[in-house]
């Protein structure tokens, strides 16, 4: 016997004996133990063909998951509901279920659509009510006003909305148009703190020529706490063919506008004081 074929007897021999202890059941340490061999290679050549016994066998972590993602896929659950429940991506749970018959809809077109805008007005309600919660804060937040304040906040208020002085067109009086009744509110009580009576004081509204001029004239003389027979002429906004009035709801009432007679020191004392809020603003920087 040449040593080739003995080498090819030995090998052959291990062989028979690796197979045999694994088909038994044992692992690889196991047989490397057994037949004392420790080259990995060797051992591996020696069980070529032989499948590990079912123990050795590393469980997979996401059986269970894969069993249950079948289950639910059954019980008529959506990709999106089954990613809810067990928490993993839906590309896996598409390759564990798309053998499985696809479950009837749970829900009509119209179910839902109907769902849907209900869920859509719940949202709304919600995100009103936080709105309006936010509002309230913040309104009784601010509490009353002592006279410095209202006086701060009505010349920001006559900057931002009053007629104003300009080098090529001197008006050296207080004239304040808005269609806002908070903001007239706040700017009568302004003038009011400054001393100005109502015989100083001369109304006039301006509005579209289609609208209800006289039931305007009423509501904004009930606001001024005057009679509408002292209001002016009204100023009315003149259509063409192509105006496009987008203002026709019910509350619309056009723009109170309010002349102060005799009120050039108090325009000169609205200027200064506006100019000494911007210094004072900036010195915070």
């Amino acid at each position: 016997m040449t040593a080739e074929t003995s080498r090819y007897a030995g090998f052959e021999g291990l062989r028979d004996q690796a197979v045999a202890l694994r088909r038994e059941g044992l692992s690889l340490r196991q047989i490397r133990d057994r037949l004392k061999i420790y080259n990995n290679d060797l051992l591996h050549r020696l069980v070529k063909g032989e499948p590990p016994p079912e123990w050795t066998k590393r469980p997979n972590a996401k059986d269970d998951l894969r069993d249950r993602a079948r289950e639910l896929r059954l019980q008529g659950m959506t990709y999106d509901r089954i990613q809810v429940e067990l928490g993993c991506s839906k590309s896996s749970i598409s390759l564990w279920v798309r053998d499985l018959p696809k479950p009837e809809p749970r829900y009509t077109d119209e179910e839902r659509r109907a769902l849907m805008n209900a869920g859509l007005t719940r949202l709304r309600a919600a995100q009103d009510e936080e709105r309006q919660e936010t509002k309230r804060l913040a309104r009784e937040s601010i509490g009353s006003l002592s006279d410095r304040e209202l006086f701060v906040a009505g010349v920001a208020l006559y900057w931002a909305e009053g007629a104003k002085d300009k080098t090529y067109s001197r008006r050296e009086s207080l004239q304040f148009i808005n269609s806002d009744p908070g903001v007239i509110t706040l700017y009568l009580r302004w003038l009011d703190l400054l001393g100005v009576t109502l015989d100083r004081l001369h109304f006039r509204v301006s509005i579209h020529e289609s609208a209800d001029v006289a039931e305007a004239e009423r509501f904004w003389a009930d606001l001024a706490g005057v009679d509408r027979s002292t209001f002016q002429r009204a100023t009315l906004k003149r259509h063409t063919p192509r105006t496009v009035r987008k203002n026709t709801a019910e509350a619309y009432r056009g723009c109170l506008i309010i002349y102060v007679t005799r009120s050039a020191e108090l325009y000169r004392r609205m200027e200064g004081a506006w100019y000494g809020i911007v210094e004072a603003a900036g010195a915070q920087d």
